[in-house]
């Protein structure tokens, strides 16, 4: 099966961007995914090509026209059947880790990509879109927003990685940030790597890791720590049957 993007926006030459490099680039040649955009201007009908209007009610800047998205959509509903359909905007739910590993798993996703104020809200009453967010930032459009996304998920693809569990240790995939890495020199500018690294004794060296990734979440990110406690606090479903009983 292959991943396909369709990225849904005004600016098509964006995509594949960044993805045509490196890991992405060589997965896209490969065939491991590819990437369709398709330009929201074509389903305009007017001879402008206008896919914006006024804000209704007034205010500053414009919004994008619910006809003209509704259209754009449909096309690529039509061609791509089975696809989940996203939007990007500030006010959807943050992505996590798994969630792009559901995406990775799945054939791909149909991505409508915002630019100046936004989306008429009714598209989002008319057509079922999931809306997500990279973060508690504002950008200037939803491009940069699905290249984050397609690359997270792009990495997880069969093969694109190379050794099946590069990314296992990875910060979020077990709900800490990852432990710090060094490499040669052994010492440089009187910074000497950590002597447990260098003792050839891997479960001394696991257990080193697993404290490091756990204090580095503790100390900087304590709403990850918060959850991966209290996912660990909760007993397993079997468990809980067993104590009801």
């Amino acid at each position: 099966m292959t991943f396909t993007a369709v990225p849904l926006t005004l600016y098509p030459d964006m995509f594949p961007g960044p993805l045509g490099h490196s890991m992405a680039g060589r997965a896209l040649e490969s065939g491991t995914w590819n990437c369709a955009p398709v330009q929201i201007r074509d389903f305009a009908t007017d001879r402008h090509r206008t896919v914006d209007d006024t804000p209704a009610g007034g205010g500053a800047g414009m919004v994008l026209k619910a006809d003209v998205l509704a259209a754009a959509i449909d096309h690529a509903v039509a061609a791509h059947p089975g696809l989940p359909l996203l939007a990007m905007t500030p006010r959807g739910t943050p992505i996590t880790q798994a969630r792009v590993r559901r995406l990775a798993a799945g054939p791909g996703a149909i991505i409508l990509c915002g630019r100046f104020e936004g989306f008429d809200e009714r598209i989002f009453e008319a057509r079922a879109i999931e809306e997500v967010s990279m973060g508690d930032i504002i950008l200037s459009g939803g491009e940069m927003g699905a290249l984050l996304l397609l690359d997270a998920c792009i990495r997880l693809l069969p093969g694109v990685m190379g050794a099946a569990s590069s990314g296992d240790d990875e910060s979020f995939e077990n709900g800490l940030l990852e432990y710090p890495h060094y490499t040669r020199p052994v010492t440089w500018e009187g910074r000497t790597i950590p002597e447990v690294l260098r003792s050839g004794d891997h479960a001394k060296i696991a257990a080193w890791r697993k404290q490091q990734a756990e204090d580095h979440t503790r100390l900087r990110r304590p709403d990850l720590w918060e959850r991966h406690e209290g996912a660990r606090a909760r007993p397993a479903s079997g468990a809980r049957r067993k104590e009801k009983d």
